[in-house]
Protein backbone atom coordinates (compact mmCIF):
# COMPACT_ATOMS: atom_id res chain seq x y z
CA UNK A 1 0.00 0.00 0.00
CA UNK A 2 1.56 3.24 -0.71
CA UNK A 3 1.80 6.14 1.40
CA UNK A 4 -0.88 8.69 1.79
CA UNK A 5 -0.83 11.23 -1.39
CA UNK A 6 -2.57 10.95 -4.98
CA UNK A 7 -3.50 7.50 -6.72
CA UNK A 8 -3.59 7.74 -10.54
CA UNK A 9 -6.78 6.89 -12.24
CA UNK A 10 -6.89 3.89 -13.94
CA UNK A 11 -7.33 4.15 -17.67
CA UNK A 12 -10.29 1.78 -18.26
CA UNK A 13 -12.59 2.99 -15.38
CA UNK A 14 -15.98 4.58 -15.97
CA UNK A 15 -16.71 8.02 -15.23
CA UNK A 16 -18.99 8.02 -11.76
CA UNK A 17 -19.53 11.54 -11.93
CA UNK A 18 -21.56 13.63 -14.27
CA UNK A 19 -19.06 12.93 -17.47
CA UNK A 20 -16.82 16.22 -17.24
CA UNK A 21 -14.20 14.40 -15.61
CA UNK A 22 -12.66 12.37 -12.57
CA UNK A 23 -14.20 12.66 -9.19
CA UNK A 24 -12.16 14.33 -6.30
CA UNK A 25 -12.06 11.89 -3.97
CA UNK A 26 -10.32 12.58 -0.35
CA UNK A 27 -9.65 9.27 1.95
CA UNK A 28 -9.15 10.75 5.57
CA UNK A 29 -8.51 7.01 6.81
CA UNK A 30 -5.89 6.63 9.31
CA UNK A 31 -5.88 2.79 9.08
CA UNK A 32 -3.48 1.82 5.86
CA UNK A 33 -5.22 -1.78 5.81
CA UNK A 34 -8.62 -0.24 5.58
CA UNK A 35 -7.35 2.33 2.85
CA UNK A 36 -6.39 -0.06 0.64
CA UNK A 37 -9.59 -1.65 0.49
CA UNK A 38 -11.03 1.30 -0.37
CA UNK A 39 -8.75 1.96 -3.03
CA UNK A 40 -9.52 -1.58 -4.34
CA UNK A 41 -13.42 -1.37 -4.02
CA UNK A 42 -12.91 1.53 -6.23
CA UNK A 43 -11.04 0.24 -8.72
CA UNK A 44 -13.43 -3.20 -8.94
CA UNK A 45 -16.57 -0.38 -8.98
CA UNK A 46 -15.29 0.98 -12.26
CA UNK A 47 -15.46 4.64 -9.62
CA UNK A 48 -13.27 7.26 -11.98
CA UNK A 49 -11.66 9.10 -9.21
CA UNK A 50 -8.33 10.97 -8.65
CA UNK A 51 -8.21 9.34 -4.90
CA UNK A 52 -5.90 11.58 -2.34
CA UNK A 53 -5.67 9.89 0.82
CA UNK A 54 -4.45 11.33 4.07
CA UNK A 55 -3.90 9.89 8.35
CA UNK A 56 -5.59 12.48 10.29
CA UNK A 57 -8.38 15.26 10.20
CA UNK A 58 -5.15 17.85 10.37
CA UNK A 59 -4.03 16.41 7.09
CA UNK A 60 -7.82 16.82 5.47
CA UNK A 61 -7.76 20.23 6.52
CA UNK A 62 -5.17 20.84 4.75
CA UNK A 63 -6.29 18.92 1.47
CA UNK A 64 -9.95 20.57 1.27
CA UNK A 65 -7.99 24.54 1.99
CA UNK A 66 -8.31 24.72 -1.54
CA UNK A 67 -12.25 23.95 -1.94
CA UNK A 68 -13.79 22.38 -4.95
CA UNK A 69 -17.83 21.97 -6.39
CA UNK A 70 -17.88 18.08 -6.98
CA UNK A 71 -15.27 16.97 -4.36
CA UNK A 72 -16.30 14.10 -1.93
CA UNK A 73 -14.47 13.14 1.05
CA UNK A 74 -15.17 9.51 2.96
CA UNK A 75 -14.16 9.82 5.91
CA UNK A 76 -13.13 7.36 8.89
CA UNK A 77 -15.38 8.90 12.28
CA UNK A 78 -12.74 7.09 14.60
CA UNK A 79 -9.43 9.39 13.52
CA UNK A 80 -6.47 9.79 16.18
CA UNK A 81 -7.42 13.45 16.09
CA UNK A 82 -11.11 13.24 15.76
CA UNK A 83 -13.94 11.30 16.84
CA UNK A 84 -17.54 10.75 15.65
CA UNK A 85 -19.58 13.88 14.70
CA UNK A 86 -16.95 16.21 16.03
CA UNK A 87 -14.50 15.27 13.11
CA UNK A 88 -17.89 15.23 10.73
CA UNK A 89 -18.44 18.84 11.79
CA UNK A 90 -15.26 20.18 11.34
CA UNK A 91 -15.06 18.45 7.31
CA UNK A 92 -18.63 20.28 6.82
CA UNK A 93 -17.25 23.24 8.11
CA UNK A 94 -14.08 23.25 6.05
CA UNK A 95 -15.56 22.09 2.97
CA UNK A 96 -19.12 22.99 2.88
CA UNK A 97 -19.71 22.20 -1.19
CA UNK A 98 -17.97 18.69 -0.79
CA UNK A 99 -20.67 15.47 -0.39
CA UNK A 100 -19.28 13.61 2.80
CA UNK A 101 -19.71 9.99 3.53
CA UNK A 102 -18.88 8.61 6.72
CA UNK A 103 -17.21 4.81 7.67
CA UNK A 104 -18.24 3.52 10.75
CA UNK A 105 -17.45 -0.07 12.34
CA UNK A 106 -19.35 -3.05 11.89
CA UNK A 107 -21.48 -2.19 15.16
CA UNK A 108 -22.03 1.80 14.55
CA UNK A 109 -24.81 1.79 12.23
CA UNK A 110 -26.42 4.21 14.94
CA UNK A 111 -23.12 6.85 14.41
CA UNK A 112 -23.53 6.58 10.50
CA UNK A 113 -27.69 7.48 10.63
CA UNK A 114 -26.74 10.32 13.26
CA UNK A 115 -24.07 11.60 10.78
CA UNK A 116 -26.71 11.75 7.57
CA UNK A 117 -28.64 13.67 10.11
CA UNK A 118 -25.76 16.18 10.46
CA UNK A 119 -24.83 16.75 7.38
CA UNK A 120 -23.30 13.67 6.02
CA UNK A 121 -24.84 12.86 2.30
CA UNK A 122 -24.53 8.79 2.91
CA UNK A 123 -22.80 6.42 5.15
CA UNK A 124 -21.22 2.83 4.61
CA UNK A 125 -20.36 0.07 7.36
CA UNK A 126 -16.73 -0.89 6.51
CA UNK A 127 -16.95 -4.52 6.65
CA UNK A 128 -20.12 -4.67 4.44
CA UNK A 129 -18.85 -2.68 1.65
CA UNK A 130 -19.07 -3.95 -1.67
CA UNK A 131 -17.47 -2.23 -5.16
CA UNK A 132 -21.00 -1.42 -7.33
CA UNK A 133 -22.85 0.09 -3.87
CA UNK A 134 -19.28 2.54 -3.15
CA UNK A 135 -19.45 3.46 -6.55
CA UNK A 136 -23.33 4.21 -6.74
CA UNK A 137 -23.02 5.66 -3.43
CA UNK A 138 -20.49 8.43 -4.37
CA UNK A 139 -22.25 8.87 -7.82
CA UNK A 140 -25.42 9.90 -5.88
CA UNK A 141 -23.63 11.64 -2.68
CA UNK A 142 -22.03 14.04 -5.32
CA UNK A 143 -25.35 14.76 -7.26
CA UNK A 144 -27.22 15.26 -3.84
CA UNK A 145 -24.37 18.02 -2.67
CA UNK A 146 -24.61 19.45 -6.29
CA UNK A 147 -28.19 19.62 -5.70
CA UNK A 148 -28.76 20.58 -2.16
CA UNK A 149 -26.20 23.57 -3.22
CA UNK A 150 -27.89 24.88 -6.19
CA UNK A 151 -31.89 24.71 -4.02
CA UNK A 152 -29.95 26.63 -1.11
CA UNK A 153 -28.20 29.24 -4.03
CA UNK A 154 -31.88 29.28 -5.45
CA UNK A 155 -33.66 29.52 -2.54
CA UNK A 156 -30.69 32.65 -1.76
CA UNK A 157 -32.23 34.38 -4.85
CA UNK A 158 -35.04 34.27 -4.26
CA UNK A 159 -34.70 35.89 -0.85
CA UNK A 160 -32.29 38.60 -2.37
CA UNK A 161 -35.20 39.53 -4.95
CA UNK A 162 -38.34 39.61 -2.07
CA UNK A 163 -35.52 41.69 0.06
CA UNK A 164 -34.42 44.16 -3.33
CA UNK A 165 -38.13 44.34 -3.67
CA UNK A 166 -39.06 45.39 -0.24
CA UNK A 167 -35.78 48.26 -0.53
CA UNK A 168 -37.39 49.25 -3.88
CA UNK A 169 -40.85 50.02 -2.12
CA UNK A 170 -38.96 52.07 0.22
CA UNK A 171 -36.50 53.77 -1.95
CA UNK A 172 -38.59 54.68 -4.52
CA UNK A 173 -42.20 55.72 -3.09
CA UNK A 174 -44.71 56.90 -4.92
CA UNK A 175 -45.30 60.34 -4.48
CA UNK A 176 -47.78 62.22 -2.39
CA UNK A 177 -49.97 64.44 -3.97
CA UNK A 178 -53.03 65.72 -4.09
CA UNK A 179 -53.10 68.05 -7.04
CA UNK A 180 -52.99 67.28 -10.26
CA UNK A 181 -51.21 70.15 -11.60
CA UNK A 182 -47.32 68.70 -10.78
CA UNK A 183 -45.83 66.75 -13.22
CA UNK A 184 -43.20 64.30 -11.54
CA UNK A 185 -40.81 61.76 -13.65
CA UNK A 186 -39.01 59.56 -11.02
CA UNK A 187 -36.24 57.69 -12.22
CA UNK A 188 -33.84 54.78 -11.19
CA UNK A 189 -30.90 52.67 -13.05
CA UNK A 190 -28.89 50.41 -10.46
CA UNK A 191 -25.31 50.38 -11.11
CA UNK A 192 -23.48 47.44 -13.00
CA UNK A 193 -21.70 46.11 -10.21
CA UNK A 194 -25.02 44.41 -8.64
CA UNK A 195 -27.98 45.14 -10.47
CA UNK A 196 -29.87 45.79 -7.19
CA UNK A 197 -30.50 49.37 -5.64
CA UNK A 198 -28.15 51.42 -3.70
CA UNK A 199 -28.20 53.97 -1.37
CA UNK A 200 -29.87 56.24 -3.70
CA UNK A 201 -33.49 57.38 -3.16
CA UNK A 202 -35.58 60.50 -3.49
CA UNK A 203 -39.40 61.08 -2.74
CA UNK A 204 -42.27 64.00 -3.63
CA UNK A 205 -44.45 65.10 -0.74
CA UNK A 206 -47.46 67.92 -1.11
CA UNK A 207 -48.61 69.64 2.69
CA UNK A 208 -51.83 70.76 3.30
CA UNK A 209 -50.75 74.30 2.22
CA UNK A 210 -50.60 73.58 -1.17
CA UNK A 211 -46.53 73.33 -1.02
CA UNK A 212 -44.78 70.62 -3.16
CA UNK A 213 -41.37 69.02 -1.41
CA UNK A 214 -39.42 66.99 -3.19
CA UNK A 215 -35.99 65.33 -2.13
CA UNK A 216 -33.01 63.81 -3.63
CA UNK A 217 -30.22 61.74 -1.90
CA UNK A 218 -26.86 59.29 -1.91
CA UNK A 219 -26.00 57.33 0.75
CA UNK A 220 -22.46 56.82 -0.29
CA UNK A 221 -21.02 53.36 -0.59
CA UNK A 222 -23.12 50.16 -2.19
CA UNK A 223 -25.15 47.24 -0.64
CA UNK A 224 -27.94 46.11 1.32
CA UNK A 225 -26.59 48.17 4.41
CA UNK A 226 -26.72 51.45 1.98
CA UNK A 227 -29.99 50.82 0.64
CA UNK A 228 -31.39 50.20 3.90
CA UNK A 229 -29.85 53.58 5.52
CA UNK A 230 -31.27 55.24 2.59
CA UNK A 231 -34.68 53.50 3.34
CA UNK A 232 -34.66 54.72 6.79
CA UNK A 233 -33.98 58.50 5.44
CA UNK A 234 -35.96 58.47 3.06
CA UNK A 235 -39.20 57.63 5.33
CA UNK A 236 -37.68 59.98 8.17
CA UNK A 237 -37.58 63.04 5.52
CA UNK A 238 -41.36 62.43 4.40
CA UNK A 239 -42.57 62.20 8.30
CA UNK A 240 -40.19 65.23 9.05
CA UNK A 241 -41.90 67.22 6.19
CA UNK A 242 -45.27 66.24 7.02
CA UNK A 243 -44.53 67.53 10.45
CA UNK A 244 -43.67 70.76 9.93
CA UNK A 245 -39.82 70.67 9.84
CA UNK A 246 -38.24 73.22 7.37
CA UNK A 247 -34.85 74.64 6.61
CA UNK A 248 -31.76 73.80 8.36
CA UNK A 249 -33.80 72.05 11.00
CA UNK A 250 -35.05 69.37 8.75
CA UNK A 251 -31.26 68.63 7.34
CA UNK A 252 -30.30 68.78 11.30
CA UNK A 253 -32.77 65.79 11.60
CA UNK A 254 -31.46 63.75 8.92
CA UNK A 255 -28.00 64.19 10.12
CA UNK A 256 -28.89 63.02 13.70
CA UNK A 257 -30.64 60.17 12.35
CA UNK A 258 -28.23 59.41 9.93
CA UNK A 259 -25.68 59.05 12.80
CA UNK A 260 -27.86 56.36 15.40
CA UNK A 261 -28.27 54.64 12.27
CA UNK A 262 -24.83 54.17 10.43
CA UNK A 263 -22.54 51.64 10.73
CA UNK A 264 -19.64 53.28 10.93
CA UNK A 265 -18.53 56.40 11.63
CA UNK A 266 -17.34 57.27 7.64
CA UNK A 267 -20.75 56.58 5.70
CA UNK A 268 -22.14 60.21 4.62
CA UNK A 269 -25.14 61.26 2.73
CA UNK A 270 -25.31 63.76 0.02
CA UNK A 271 -29.22 65.15 -0.80
CA UNK A 272 -31.12 68.38 -2.01
CA UNK A 273 -34.18 68.86 -0.51
CA UNK A 274 -36.31 71.61 -2.02
CA UNK A 275 -40.10 73.38 -1.83
CA UNK A 276 -42.24 74.63 -4.76
CA UNK A 277 -43.91 76.96 -3.43
CA UNK A 278 -48.00 77.51 -3.66
CA UNK A 279 -47.89 80.15 -5.77
CA UNK A 280 -45.56 78.55 -8.19
CA UNK A 281 -43.28 80.99 -8.44
CA UNK A 282 -40.13 79.90 -6.48
CA UNK A 283 -38.15 76.84 -5.48
CA UNK A 284 -36.73 77.11 -2.08
CA UNK A 285 -33.87 74.65 -1.98
CA UNK A 286 -31.25 73.53 0.13
CA UNK A 287 -28.46 71.45 -0.16
CA UNK A 288 -26.20 69.06 1.75
CA UNK A 289 -22.70 68.41 -0.40
CA UNK A 290 -25.48 67.19 -3.43
CA UNK A 291 -24.77 68.26 -7.19
CA UNK A 292 -26.10 70.92 -9.15
CA UNK A 293 -29.63 71.14 -10.45
CA UNK A 294 -31.34 71.58 -13.87
CA UNK A 295 -33.43 73.85 -15.02
CA UNK A 296 -35.21 73.23 -18.17
CA UNK A 297 -37.25 76.32 -19.50
CA UNK A 298 -40.08 76.28 -21.79
CA UNK A 299 -38.62 78.90 -23.82
CA UNK A 300 -34.58 78.83 -23.36
CA UNK A 301 -31.99 76.50 -22.71
CA UNK A 302 -31.15 73.71 -20.07
CA UNK A 303 -29.01 75.57 -17.53
CA UNK A 304 -27.11 74.12 -14.18
CA UNK A 305 -28.37 75.74 -10.73
CA UNK A 306 -25.85 75.36 -8.18
CA UNK A 307 -27.51 77.32 -4.96
CA UNK A 308 -25.32 77.54 -1.57
CA UNK A 309 -25.36 74.51 0.34
CA UNK A 310 -23.43 72.92 3.03
CA UNK A 311 -21.36 69.93 4.02
CA UNK A 312 -22.70 65.99 3.40
CA UNK A 313 -24.33 64.61 6.11
CA UNK A 314 -22.12 63.06 8.54
CA UNK A 315 -18.43 64.59 7.99
CA UNK A 316 -18.42 66.62 10.68
CA UNK A 317 -21.60 66.24 12.79
CA UNK A 318 -22.90 68.98 14.28
CA UNK A 319 -21.01 72.09 12.26
CA UNK A 320 -22.65 71.55 9.13
CA UNK A 321 -24.66 75.01 8.12
CA UNK A 322 -27.24 74.56 5.26
CA UNK A 323 -28.42 78.05 3.98
CA UNK A 324 -31.99 78.19 2.40
CA UNK A 325 -31.88 79.49 -1.49
CA UNK A 326 -34.66 81.21 -3.78
CA UNK A 327 -34.26 79.84 -7.23
CA UNK A 328 -36.97 82.01 -9.28
CA UNK A 329 -39.50 79.64 -11.57
CA UNK A 330 -40.26 80.81 -14.62
CA UNK A 331 -43.68 79.64 -16.07
CA UNK A 332 -43.44 76.21 -17.50
CA UNK A 333 -40.08 75.78 -15.65
CA UNK A 334 -38.83 72.32 -14.75
CA UNK A 335 -36.54 71.56 -11.89
CA UNK A 336 -34.49 68.22 -13.06
CA UNK A 337 -32.88 66.87 -10.30
CA UNK A 338 -30.25 63.75 -10.12
CA UNK A 339 -27.45 61.89 -7.83
CA UNK A 340 -23.67 61.84 -8.89
CA UNK A 341 -23.95 58.56 -11.08
CA UNK A 342 -25.35 60.45 -13.70
CA UNK A 343 -22.21 62.54 -14.45
CA UNK A 344 -19.74 60.18 -13.04
CA UNK A 345 -19.43 57.61 -16.01
CA UNK A 346 -15.58 57.47 -18.07
CA UNK A 347 -16.37 58.70 -20.92
CA UNK A 348 -12.44 59.13 -22.48
CA UNK A 349 -9.00 57.46 -22.11
CA UNK A 350 -7.19 57.82 -18.73
CA UNK A 351 -10.38 58.30 -16.38
CA UNK A 352 -11.85 60.68 -18.16
CA UNK A 353 -15.38 61.54 -17.05
CA UNK A 354 -18.42 63.25 -18.39
CA UNK A 355 -19.06 65.15 -15.75
CA UNK A 356 -21.36 68.34 -14.99
CA UNK A 357 -20.82 70.49 -18.27
CA UNK A 358 -20.89 67.28 -20.46
CA UNK A 359 -24.21 66.00 -18.83
CA UNK A 360 -25.30 69.79 -19.77
CA UNK A 361 -24.22 69.11 -23.47
CA UNK A 362 -26.53 66.04 -23.48
CA UNK A 363 -29.33 67.55 -21.99
CA UNK A 364 -29.23 70.33 -24.99
CA UNK A 365 -29.80 67.51 -27.40
CA UNK A 366 -33.23 66.06 -25.85
CA UNK A 367 -34.60 69.82 -24.47
CA UNK A 368 -37.43 69.63 -26.98
CA UNK A 369 -39.11 66.41 -25.57
CA UNK A 370 -41.21 65.89 -22.66
CA UNK A 371 -40.60 65.49 -19.37
CA UNK A 372 -40.27 61.65 -19.32
CA UNK A 373 -39.03 61.38 -23.13
CA UNK A 374 -35.97 64.13 -21.16
CA UNK A 375 -35.13 62.23 -18.31
CA UNK A 376 -35.14 58.98 -20.52
CA UNK A 377 -32.94 60.01 -22.83
CA UNK A 378 -30.88 62.07 -20.34
CA UNK A 379 -29.91 58.62 -19.09
CA UNK A 380 -29.72 56.50 -22.45
CA UNK A 381 -27.32 59.61 -24.00
CA UNK A 382 -25.12 59.09 -20.64
CA UNK A 383 -24.90 55.53 -20.67
CA UNK A 384 -24.10 55.29 -24.72
CA UNK A 385 -21.24 58.14 -23.92
CA UNK A 386 -19.59 55.31 -21.33
CA UNK A 387 -20.41 52.61 -22.74
CA UNK A 388 -16.70 52.15 -24.34
CA UNK A 389 -15.54 52.72 -21.00
CA UNK A 390 -17.29 50.41 -19.22
CA UNK A 391 -20.91 52.21 -18.79
CA UNK A 392 -22.69 54.13 -15.95
CA UNK A 393 -20.64 52.16 -12.65
CA UNK A 394 -22.98 54.20 -9.71
CA UNK A 395 -26.26 54.12 -9.04
CA UNK A 396 -28.40 56.71 -10.86
CA UNK A 397 -31.57 58.69 -9.70
CA UNK A 398 -33.48 61.36 -11.76
CA UNK A 399 -36.22 63.29 -10.57
CA UNK A 400 -38.01 66.00 -12.78
CA UNK A 401 -40.80 68.09 -11.44
CA UNK A 402 -42.46 70.81 -12.18
CA UNK A 403 -46.17 72.82 -12.77
CA UNK A 404 -48.32 71.48 -15.09
CA UNK A 405 -50.40 74.76 -15.71
CA UNK A 406 -48.69 78.51 -14.57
Amino acid sequence: MPGPGVTPVPADTVRAGDGSGPIELLLVEDDAGDALLVEELLVDGNVHNRLTWVRSLQEARAELAGGGRGRCVLLDLHLADAQGLDALKIVLAEAPEAAVIVLTGLAEAEAGLAAVSAGAQDYFVKGQLEPEWLGRAIRYAVQRKQAELSAAALQAGRLRAEENARLERGLLPNPLLTTDQVTVVPRYRPGRATSLLGGDFYDVVETPDGAVHAVIGDVAGHGPGEAALGVCLRVAWRSFILTGARGARLIELLEELLLAERDDDESFVTLTTLTLTPDHRTAIVLRAGHPAMMLRESDGPVRLVEPEGGMALGLIPGLGEWPEEEVPLAPGTELVLFTDGLFEGEVGPGGKRLDLDGLLELAGRSRHLDAAGFVDSLIADAEEASAEYGGLGDDVAVLSLGWKNR
